[in-house]
């Protein structure tokens, strides 16, 4: 059984949206602002861990725009990204046109507790603010990876709603990946390192 994994570009002010700039958002492309040679790294063996790559719809098109004409210049990590299995919870998108790509309509939990169950790899969610919010509240978030930007935006989505249940988290990890930008992984405190929630 695979673990389920966020990974988040974030702000100091928790703000995840929009930090390549392609959204259009107003302070949009904040995370070009500070290298991470280090965190390039992580996000490649991030990658390699994922048997799985799992989505809302708006990152799924936003991604899916981007990264077939990126394959070339990406090298490995742009071939792995097109490969691999895509899922996407959506009620609108009917006909996906990005590689490897399976569509979630119905009963989302029920449907990535089977994801978790039939990969042994990470199931790797990136950004899906409102995707994860659902797995959140259902317990079904193994770990968080959370890289966080030196910069306040004061506005936008952000990884925990203001309504967001009280959640105790352990920090597995903490590393610098670029001069001034923070890796930091966790896990929820009820969950043994290593391990993932049973789902039966």
């Amino acid at each position: 059984m695979g673990k389920l994994v966020v990974t988040e570009f974030m702000t100091l002010d928790g703000v995840i949206e929009d930090p390549g700039g392609a959204e259009g958002s107003p302070h949009g492309g904040w995370s070009f602002r500070f290298p991470t040679p280090d965190g390039e790294a992580f996000k490649f063996d991030e990658l390699l861990a994922s048997d799985v790559q799992l989505m809302g719809r708006v990152t799924y098109e936003g991604f899916a725009a981007a990264w077939p004409a990126m394959e070339e210049a990406t090298g490995e990590f742009g071939k792995r990204m097109n490969n691999m299995p895509k899922v996407v919870v959506s009620t609108t998108l009917t006909d996906p046109q990005w590689n490897n790509t399976t569509v979630i309509s119905g009963d989302v939990v029920a449907e990535v507790v089977k994801l978790k169950e039939q990969y042994k790899g990470d199931v790797l969610v990136p950004a899906s603010a409102t995707l994860v919010e659902t797995l959140r509240v259902h317990d079904l978030v193994d770990e968080y990876h959370l890289m966080v930007h030196p910069v306040v935006v004061g506005g936008g989505k952000r990884l925990f709603k203001d309504s967001a249940a009280v959640t105790d988290l352990t920090l597995t990890d903490c590393r610098k990946v670029g001069p001034d930008v923070l890796l930091l992984i966790y896990r929820p405190a009820n969950r043994e390192p290593g391990t993932a929630r049973p789902t039966s």
